[in-house]
Order: structure tokens, then C-alpha cells, then sequence
């Protein structure tokens, strides 16, 4: 009997890495193939260019401007609030049907396509808010998208905090507020930025919703920064710009019939990996800073 179940073991060990390698090779083989076609465009002409109708000259300037500004838009929008929803839900709310009601809402919308985001925000911050197509109705679209993901992360962290903690902290005459502010957030956080960032990285390549409230698919300006121009741009007058982002920039080059524009299109997608790449990278450096900064 124990003969068999080490062989189930090792067949279901086999299994799992059998599955691993075909998620990972798929991944490298795409991102080579992006690589190899598109290596050969990327340098600094790319980065500081407009988009233009030569393929040899088109860059991705507007784009990753527009992909920033609307994740900053993003993260100052969704991080606060979905926090302290997770915070509230999992420390202050009252256990009840109508906090059982919330939390499946909650579980539900993390599966909704992002296309009704983009429905919703088309109504709502587009029209009837009348913040038209900017990069402040993109960035609240997005944070929509993944305020979901962001309380599910929040509130997963902080279960996994031992009770002892709070049990402890209260025996000394500690408040619910003093409870949460100096030993469930701090030692949850590595956790919580963990699910933050897998939303940017989610957000980041979205097209759905920002095609649905207006991006642009071609742009060759930016936004006016803080205080220039004539005359002079407000400090947020950059909100109400209009936008393009990574995704509609390649959308785009791949919709066009020359075989330099896939190249570019290419170029584009490795650097949008990079950047993904870059903010999980992040992530697992900062948490492993905060949990060796943490003590129990």
C-alpha cells in the first residue's frame, strides 16, 4: 500500500513539472520569437519617437508615456480603496448576510470580462461624469478592473496573520484601529503588494475596456506637463489629455499589411514583457525586503 501511494506521488510529481515546462516553454517561445523579430528596432529612436505612417521611423513614445500615466491614475485610484475594503471586510465588518453578499459580489467580479468594465466606465466616467476620453477615465477604468483583485489579496494576506497576534495585542489594551495599524497592515503588506502588482501587471495589458472609452490608435503628442506651454498648463490638466497606451499602439502595427510594422508591433510586445517582467520583479524583491524587515 505505501508502495503505491509513493508511485502516485511520483507519477503526480511528474505530472506538475510535465505541466510547468509546457506553460514556461509556451511563455519563452513566444517571448524569443517577439525578441528575434523585433530586437533589431528597439533603441533609443523607438523610446523618443511618434508614432508614424514610415515603419522605420515609428516609435513608441506616446505609448509607453500614455501606459505610464494611466497606471500611476490606476494605482493612486484602486490601492487606497481596495486596502482598506479588505482591511474593513476582514477586521471591522459585522459577519452577516449582507457581508456574505458582499464578499461573493466581490469573488464575482474579479471574473468579469473586461469589456463590461469598459461598457461601464463609457457610461459612467465618460458621459454621465463628463471626464471624456482621458487618461483619468482610463485610469479609473483600470482600477475597476482590479479593485476586485486588490481586496482578494488584501484580505488573503491578512487571514494569513496568526490570531495569537491580535489576541495579544488586545490583551495589552490595544484598539481595533492601534490592532490593524501596527501589526496586521505591516505584517501583511509583503502580501498585499503582491496582489497590487499582479493587478497592475493585469492592467497593463488590457485593450478591451480602453478601446471601449476611446483611447487613440494614433497619437503624436503628450500630455502637457504641469506649468508649461502657453498658457501654462494646470497641475492636473494632464488628467483630461487625450491617450494612447502600449496595447492600442500594437493593436494598431498589427492591423497594417507591411511586414515592418509586425517588426514594430514586435518590438513593442518584448518591451511591454520587460515591463511586466520588471514590476513582478519588483514585487518579489520589496516583499522579500518587508518580511526580513518583519519581526514576529
Amino acid at each position: 500500500m505505501i508502495g503505491a501511494h509513493k508511485r502516485w506521488d511520483f507519477m503526480f510529481g511528474v505530472l506538475g513539472i510535465l505541466a510547468l515546462m509546457i506553460g514556461v516553454l509556451t511563455f519563452t517561445a513566444l517571448f524569443a520569437d517577439m525578441a528575434i523579430k523585433g530586437f533589431s528596432r528597439i533603441d533609443a529612436n523607438f523610446f523618443l519617437s511618434f508614432p508614424s505612417r514610415r515603419a522605420a521611423d515609428a516609435g513608441i513614445l506616446s505609448a509607453w508615456v500614455g501606459s505610464t500615466l494611466v497606471m500611476f491614475v490606476t494605482a493612486f485610484a484602486a490601492v487606497p480603496v481596495g486596502v482598506a475594503a479588505g482591511v474593513y471586510l476582514e477586521e471591522y465588518a459585522p459577519k452577516n448576510w449582507v457581508t456574505d453578499i458582499i464578499e461573493i459580489n466581490i469573488t464575482n467580479l474579479a471574473g468579469v470580462p473586461s469589456i463590461i468594465y469598459g461598457l461601464l466606465a463609457l457610461g459612467l466616467f465618460v458621459y454621465t461624469f463628463g471626464l471624456g476620453q482621458s487618461i483619468l477615465s482610463a485610469g479609473l477604468t483600470l482600477a475597476l478592473l482590479i479593485l476586485p483583485i486588490v481586496i482578494v489579496a488584501t484580505r488573503e494576506a491578512i487571514r494569513a496573520i496568526p490570531q495569537i497576534i491580535r489576541e495579544g495585542a488586545y490583551a495589552c489594551g490595544a484598539t481595533t484601529w492601534q490592532v490593524v495599524r501596527d501589526h496586521i497592515v505591516p505584517y501583511s503588506s509583503a502580501g498585499i503588494l503582491t496582489g497590487v502588482i499582479i493587478g497592475m501587471a493585469r492592467a497593463i495589458g488590457e485593450t478591451a475596456p480602453i478601446i471601449t472609452i476611446g483611447a487613440l490608435t494614433f497619437i503624436a503628442f503628450l500630455p502637457s506637463a504641469p506649468f508649461t506651454g502657453e498658457p501654462a498648463a494646470g497641475l492636473f490638466d494632464w488628467l483630461f489629455a487625450p491617450f494612447t497606451v502600449m496595447p492600442i499602439q500594437m493593436f494598431n502595427w498589427t492591423s497594417r499589411p507591411e511586414a515592418a510594422f509586425l517588426n514594430n508591433a514586435a518590438a513593442a510586445g518584448f518591451v511591454l514583457v520587460l515591463m511586466t517582467l520588471i514590476m513582478n520583479g519588483m514585487a518579489i524583491w520589496l516583499r522579500y525586503r518587508l518580511r526580513k524587515n518583519i519581526k514576529w
